[in-house]
This record gives C-alpha cells, structure tokens and sequence, in this order.
C-alpha cells in the first residue's frame, strides 16, 4: 500500500470526489443515505471526541447564537491536515440548524466566482471555505465587506464606463479552515470572530474514534485492537479511520473478521506500520542517516536522493512526524538523527565522547 494511501492525511483522490459531491445544498432527504461509512463525521458536539477547549468555546457561541436566533461569528479553524476542521464545518451548520454551503480557496479564482456563492446564501447560511490562505489577493477584497458589513460590490464595465452596485447580502456565517496560518493576511484573520488552532489527539480520544467508526462501519473493535490502531496512528483521526479499514480488510482475510489486538498489530505490520506509526520510507530515512552517514549532519538534498524522493517531500511530508517524535533534528550543518532514532532502529548509537583525531598542520 502506497504511503500516501496510509499515513499522509491529506484526503485521497476518492474523499476529494466525495466533497465535491457534498457541496450542493443539503436537504432533509439526505440524511441517512449513503453507505455506514459516510456516516463517520460526528454531527453535532456531543458526538465529537477530543478538542475539549474548543468544543467548550465553540459550544457557549453556538448555544448565544441559537438563543439570540441569529448568524454566529465567523469562525477559522487552523491545524494540520486530518484533525477534524471539515467536520467541525458541518457540526457549525447542524447545530444552527442552517445549510451548509461547501468551497475551497483555489477554486474561488476570481471575485466573480464569490459573488455568485454570497449572493446565493440564504439567512443564517453556513458558508465553508477549506484551505482559505489559498484565497486571490482580489478575491479578499471583496470578501472584507461581505463578512463584516454584509455587503458585496460589483464592479460592472470597464473603463470609464465602469461602475460599481452595492448588494445587501443576507446573514450568514462563514467557517475558514487551513493548515497555514502564517500565509493568511491579517486583515482577513481579523474578521473572524473566533480562531482556533486543533492539536494532535491523546491516543485515549483516538481509541473512541476508532471504536465509534467500528461501530458505524459494523465492524466488532475490541478495546485492544483500538489501542494498537490509536498509538500508530500519528495523533490523527483521519489515519486512525484509515488504518481501521485496511485491519478490517486483514482481519477479514487472514483471521476471523473481529479487530482484536493480535489483528491489529499483525494486518498493521504487513502494511508496514510499526509500533510508532512509522511506515517503510520513514525506516528508510532514519537508516540512510544512521548507518549510511554515521547519524548525521547531512544536507536534505543528499538525503533526499538517498530515498529516492523530491526534496520537497521529504521536508515537508516525512521530517516533520520524525521530529514530533523526537528521532530527528534539522541543524544549520544539516539533519542529525537522535539517540531515540538509534535506539528505534536497534543500532548502537556511536560514543559522543570519542572525538575525531585532528588533523596536524605546519602552524600547530
């Protein structure tokens, strides 16, 4: 299985056809259909495991904006890929009781495109917009009135013909939700009435996440075989979902179909998941580095090709779980594995106190 299938929590080709579909309008006939495992998004806070500063927060706006019968803040939910931002989305609309109207930074490429969502928004509309720092400078500009005095300008014509129309949009809330929040403006962060940034889940929350899915997918989790799935699962709901399916897939192969501890840490390690969530490239990596290069420093690029991957990949997709856990650190003179990569491996890290013999020079 390929990594990005397994541990990349950026959604797969299918899960971004399934968004696109869930991006038209919402309607009561929806609910219930669809397979058992459409149904793994929490729909409303009481459902949704781990985040309990923000669920405490989130729940006091939500509960104003129910009493006051009016919009909520906008909102902007930032954190790595996987941790919920989408579901939280839709959480926000359920729990308003609105529609819930999905897009995405880059598609809204021009300030026509977002006209036509605002105007379309009805009062009290929930509109999602996932990866917003991807959002046109030109876009934002339109945005900046929309979300604070619920106005939209139109400039029609060009030249000196050009003018502008003023539209009165109705009240609605906006949900951003990113992964970079260094690369969104301030003026746009200033609009939200509410920022929260998601962490990595304890393996506790992740062991009901696991067990909640088993129980929606029809699958018998055992509470130990949810615990060997929640400790490699990178503090990531979406790869603990994903890593049920593929023991699902094991247990019902080569066992007796029940997700039990043995299952899950004999289907996990014939994909190549180890105790710590590594998989076979972040092995490679740390044995290049340890026993190819004595632990380091080494520059990206030649650990890059020693992988055979783009050094782009290996900064931005493999190094930074690696130094989450403490095997590696990136130093000014390069990359240098830890006492805990040595240890992983089973390698006898080298002696610090043995220095390297100088070298003698006329002047010494």
């Amino acid at each position: 299985m390929p990594r990005d299938e397994l541990l990349d929590p950026s959604p797969t080709p299918d899960e971004e056809f399934e968004a696109a579909l869930s991006r038209r309008l919402p309607s009561a006939d929806d609910e219930g259909a669809g397979s058992d495992e459409a149904g793994l998004r929490p729909k409303d806070l009481q459902e949704f495991v781990g985040q309990a500063e923000l669920k405490e927060r989130l729940g006091i706006i939500l509960e104003a904006a129910r009493a006051r019968q009016q919009a909520a803040d906008h909102l902007l939910f930032a954190g790595p890929p996987g941790l919920g931002k989408t579901t939280l989305a839709g959480i926000v609309a359920n729990e308003l009781g609105a529609h819930l109207h999905i897009t995405s930074g880059p598609a809204i490429e021009r300030a026509g495109d977002l006209a036509s969502i605002l105007t379309k928004l009805e009062a009290g509309d929930v509109l999602f917009i996932d990866e917003i720092h991807r959002l046109p400078r030109v876009v934002e500009e339109v945005l900046y009135p929309a979300m604070e005095d619920l106005q939209l300008d139109v400039l029609l014509g060009k030249g000196p013909a050009a003018r502008s129309i003023r539209f009165d949009l109705e009240p609605f809330t906006m949900v951003g939700a990113t992964t970079r929040t260094g690369l969104i403006t301030g003026p746009l962060r200033d609009r939200f009435g509410f920022a929260f940034r998601l962490d990595y889940y304890e393996e506790s929350d992740l062991e009901q996440i696991v067990l909640r899915a088993g129980d929606v997918m029809g699958i018998r989790v055992h509470p130990e075989g949810a615990a060997e799935i929640a400790g490699r699962s990178r503090g990531t709901p979406r790869i603990a979902n994903r890593l049920l399916r593929r023991v699902r897939d094991f247990a019902e192969v080569r066992s007796v179909g029940v997700v039990d501890q043995e299952a899950a840490a004999d289907g996990l390690a014939l994909f190549g998941i180890d105790e710590r969530g590594l998989d076979k490239v972040d092995r490679i990596l740390l044995s290049n580095l340890c026993e190819r290069f004595s632990g380091g420093p080494v520059g990206l690029s030649t650990l890059a090709i020693s992988v055979a991957e783009p050094s782009e990949t290996v900064e931005e997709v493999i190094e930074p779980f690696l130094i989450q856990q403490g095997l590696l650190m990136r130093t000014p003179r390069g990359r240098v594995a830890t006492a805990a990569a040595w240890r992983h491996l089973g390698l006898e890290a080298p002696d610090p106190s043995v220095a390297v013999p100088s070298v003698t020079t006329l002047f010494d």
